[in-house]
């Protein structure tokens, strides 16, 4: 690596003799020096210049040196850091490595000992900055290509809730809604933003079984049968037969959805009769969303409800259909759920 002399180095000692030669030395390899006599100063002078290194006394009036490398490694934490001290004591020293100075020099010093030190502090400097550069393109990249996998995981998902909706009365719509209002009552459950994002992907699929029951069971205007229920039901295994086996944790999250959204917190809903908490919480979220959506939504065997109508249901099945906690959440969270139905409309 080449010794850079374009350095921008601030000398601070409260002995001007010594500031002017630190400077001295250091002007005669061509590093641009300006000195000051005390911490305050030194102060105002970072903040206002772009310096790359702060050569500073330790014992100062006012401000010391160890005062001002916290300050600066605080402050501008890209600047490099030397120490001057009179007196060799092995625990100061040891104190200000750990603070962040990058050496330490004890006076009276040799010309070829400052430099040394000044050489290998600026040499880090470069290496730090080097390596930070690179850390933030490799983060950039990182979520550039996450952003990537997302928008390619959304599209999959769309095309699949898709070909699964040509075969209902549910719409893309409908479809929208059920992400987006998943992904809010996640959120405020307190799931993190990974998880939130993968509920919104995840949350549309619930239906995707319903590509295997006959259209005439599924677009019945009328009453079903027992027997066509019991067809109904078979969505939620088939969704989770065509979802399962993925080694994609969006995919896992969207068959335990399919799987058990209608499962009940009492253990009376289906295909497994689970209860409680036994419910994976994603389909628990689920669960009150896609009956919230479906009751203020026109269905070919029944128009909209009103919403105060649909809300009282609903209310009804706290600790019997629904997570009582899921669904207190879900209706603090009621504004944001109609701010997404006028957004997303048929």
């Amino acid at each position: 690596m080449i010794e850079r002399t374009n350095a921008r180095i601030l000398v601070v000692d409260d002995e001007p003799s010594v500031g002017r030669m630190v400077s001295r030395i250091l002007g005669k390899r061509g590093y641009s020096c300006s000195t000051c006599e005390d911490g305050a100063t030194a102060v105002a002078k970072i903040e206002s210049g772009n310096y790359d290194l702060i050569i500073s006394d330790i014992l100062m009036p006012g401000m010391s040196g160890i005062e001002l490398l916290a300050r600066v490694r605080k402050d501008r934490p890209d600047a490099a850091f030397i120490m001057l001290s009179a007196v060799d004591d092995h625990k100061t020293s040891v104190y200000a490595l750990e603070l962040g100075a990058y050496g330490f020099v004890i006076k009276p010093f040799e010309e070829n000992e400052l430099l040394i030190n000044v050489v290998n502090s600026l040499r880090r400097r470069e290496l730090e900055m080097e390596r930070t550069r690179y850390e933030s393109r490799l983060e950039q990249e990182v979520r550039e290509r996450t952003a990537e996998i997302r928008t390619a995981q959304e599209e999959i998902t769309l095309r699949l809730v898709t070909a699964s909706g040509y075969r209902d009365e549910e719409t893309g719509a409908h479809i929208r809604r059920m992400g987006e209002y998943a992904a809010v009552l996640a959120q405020a459950l307190g799931l993190t933003e990974e998880a939130v994002e993968e509920m919104r992907l995840a949350a549309p699929m619930h239906d995707v079984g319903k590509i295997g029951v006959a259209d005439a069971i599924l677009r019945k205007p009328g009453k079903l049968t027992d027997e066509e229920f019991n067809r109904i039901k078979e969505h939620t295994t088939i969704g989770a037969r065509i979802l399962e086996g993925s080694a994609i944790a969006l995919l896992n999250t969207a068959r335990e959805i399919a799987l058990h959204h209608h499962e009940k917190w009492t253990g009376n809903g289906y295909p497994m009769g689970l209860s409680g908490k036994d419910i994976p919480l994603s389909s628990r979220i689920v669960a009150v969303c896609d009956v919230y959506d479906a009751l203020v939504s026109d269905r070919v065997y029944r128009p909209a409800m009103p919403e105060d109508k649909a809300l009282a249901i609903i209310k009804e099945g706290r600790g019997a259909h629904f997570d009582p906690r899921v669904l207190d959440v879900f209706l603090e969270q009621l504004p944001q759920f109609r701010a997404i139905r006028e957004r997303f409309v048929e």
